[in-house]
């Protein structure tokens, strides 16, 4: 993809669905022996592995334009996979799954494309073992994951890193445990999964750091549930608005979840000019409205480093902010990030060696970057090292260019926002040829 500097950036993009509430919301789906309608289901590749995985599960899954119907099974019901169950490049889909299929009386096998079998799976490994869960992984406790079926039993299992994914499944593991389990957060995560449950019929305890669910409990379809359009997605023109004189986004129906607005709290606390236009709370989440436009006073008050407890709220935004920091007068550095470095790619080292490319100086450390203040960015061939992330923050950086920039590999947005370059065509009035 060539994608043109500009000067404009005005208009509403149409938002993707949430990914995370999608794959939870589909996966609770499918334990309910009701029909559950999901509208606005997100449309990316993940969440389409993760319905493709229900359906070998021996679901109904039926689409089309407004929503996506499943009829489920009671939770001990799922019927044996005919073949292996392909979680594409989405780690939510093989981690939640696995939580789900540990306790089923049958086996089964995860798998995912390269990148995915690449990333580590020990942190859920660790806990589902001590459930009773069987199950082998390959070197480095990697993907396929071979699941055994075996009863578990509920634990007590603090969270050695903050991580949603990890609580996720072994909250859903719980759902099938004897017992009690408890999941403990020292930092918390984003809580789509204790925020779900209650909407399916599940009742879930939350004592200050402490998540609590009994087993045994058999989910309820609510009949039809809604979710809201994806932050993540909103961040990338977000980002871009604040960078452009003149622009005017608006983003509508963004998933307002306190875990999931870091990187918007951050640039309205340095001062950007977003505006909250409506606030409201459906299916246990809230969402809301917002209007961006370029305000330079946000460029002397963004912070010079991000770290610590800043970082699980902003780690999907990182390569974003990273296009932020090379328009900051000090540069930005982001550390306590390491767990960049397992992401699709290494998104430290592919952030840098993408800016680099852009005339931009970067220094890369172990858990982070420092990137330094760039007046103008050079026009130049990069990669998305087929990670979407990566392609889309940078065809926000390829806005500020003093030249095009073509991106190979930009296919990869279909991951997650498969219409994010139709979208970004139309707040440019830009057409990017292929």
């Amino acid at each position: 993809m060539r994608v043109q500097p500009t000067s404009r950036l005005r208009g509403t993009p149409r938002l993707p669905g949430d990914k995370s509430i999608s794959h939870r919301y589909a996966m609770l789906a499918g334990l309910c022996p009701e029909e559950t309608k999901i509208y606005n289901y997100s449309p990316s590749q993940d969440c389409g592995h993760t319905l493709a995985c229900l359906e070998l599960l021996g679901l109904r899954v039926e689409r089309n334009s407004h929503c996506i119907a499943i009829e489920g099974k009671p939770l001990a019901q799922l019927q044996p996979p005919q073949a292996v169950l392909d979680c594409g490049n989405s780690g939510t889909t093989m981690r939640l799954l696995s939580g789900i299929l540990t306790a089923q009386r049958f086996p089964s096998i995860l798998t995912g494309d390269n990148s995915l079998r690449s990333r580590p799976m020990g942190r859920i490994l660790v806990p589902l073992r001590k459930m009773g869960a069987a199950i082998l992984a390959s070197e480095g406790q990697r993907a396929p994951l071979e699941i055994q079926g075996r009863p578990l039993h509920g634990i007590e299992y603090v969270l050695p890193l903050a991580s949603a994914q990890v609580k996720s499944c072994v909250l859903f593991a719980g759902l099938h445990a004897r017992g009690i389990t408890q999941v403990i957060e020292p930092i918390p995560s984003r809580s789509h999964t204790e925020r779900a449950l209650p909407i399916f019929g599940v009742d879930v305890e939350i004592q200050g750091e402490c998540i609590a669910v009994r087993g045994g409990q058999q989910p309820r379809s609510p009949r039809t549930v809604r979710v809201p359009a994806d932050p993540s997605a909103a961040a990338f023109f977000c980002v871009a608005a604040c960078l452009i004189p003149g622009a005017d986004v608006r983003l509508e129906n963004i998933n307002w979840n306190p875990g999931r607005v870091a990187l918007f709290r951050l640039l309205m606390e340095a001062g950007a000019n977003i505006h909250v236009e409506r606030q409201v709370e459906e299916f246990g989440e809230e969402t809301a409205d917002l209007r961006v436009s370029y305000r330079e006073t946000l460029f002397e008050n963004f912070p010079e480093k991000i770290g610590g407890k800043l970082i699980p709220g902003l780690i999907d935004e990182i390569p974003t902010l990273s296009i932020l920091g090379c328009r900051l007068p000090r540069g930005l550095e982001i550390r306590d990030a390491s767990e960049l470095r397992h992401k699709e790619t290494d998104r430290i080292h592919t952030v840098a060696t993408n800016l680099r490319a852009l005339g931009v100086t970067v220094d890369e450390f172990d858990d982070g970057m420092k990137v330094h203040p760039c007046s103008a960015l050079h026009g130049a061939r990069i990669s998305s090292y087929g990670d979407h992330r990566i392609a889309m923050a940078f065809s926000i950086a390829s806005l500020l260019a003093d030249s095009a920039v073509e991106i190979d590999g930009s296919e990869c947005v279909a991951v997650s926002y498969p219409d994010f370059f139709s979208n970004l065509e139309t707040l440019t009035g830009v057409t990017p040829p292929a």
